[in-house]
């Protein structure tokens, strides 16, 4: 029986996979960039295996990261009482990873007028909630 990844090892894997996209880096060009494979910085970013300490730092040095940023989000309040990372930081990780969510990331803080920031949420939430209708 396959073992289930550790919520911890998930995380920080998709805070490496979330960091590396933003610096616009594959994971081919990460793996040489830190002796390994793509597929093994692959299963790092799906929490299927662990990052060891050291290769955490050298990941961290590549991606010019620190390395309390992979466990940023991690407090005792973002897990559940089965150890599980929350549902609403499990969405917003996935999201994150997405190209249209790290492109949202970058410009949505370069909205200075706090009103056409509420005019962009509210448009992006009146739309989901249509889509949400469509499939009802």
């Amino acid at each position: 029986m396959a073992e289930i990844p550790h919520p911890i090892d998930v995380h920080v894997g998709h805070r490496i996979r979330i960091r590396r996209k933003f610096m616009g880096m594959s994971q081919e060009n990460l793996g040489d960039k830190v002796g390994l494979t793509f597929q093994q910085i692959q299963k790092y970013e799906r929490g299927s295996n662990r990052v060891s300490a050291s290769k955490l730092f050298e990941i961290s040095q590549a991606l010019k990261a620190p390395v309390p940023y992979f466990f940023e989000g991690i407090v005792d309040g973002d897990l559940d009482s089965s150890g599980e990372i929350s549902r609403s930081e499990s969405d917003a990780l996935s999201f994150l990873q997405t190209t249209e969510g790290l492109e949202l990331a970058q410009y949505f803080p370069k909205i200075k007028n706090p009103s056409f920031r509420r005019k962009v949420l509210s448009l992006v939430s009146a739309m989901a909630h249509d889509e949400e209708d469509a499939k009802a």
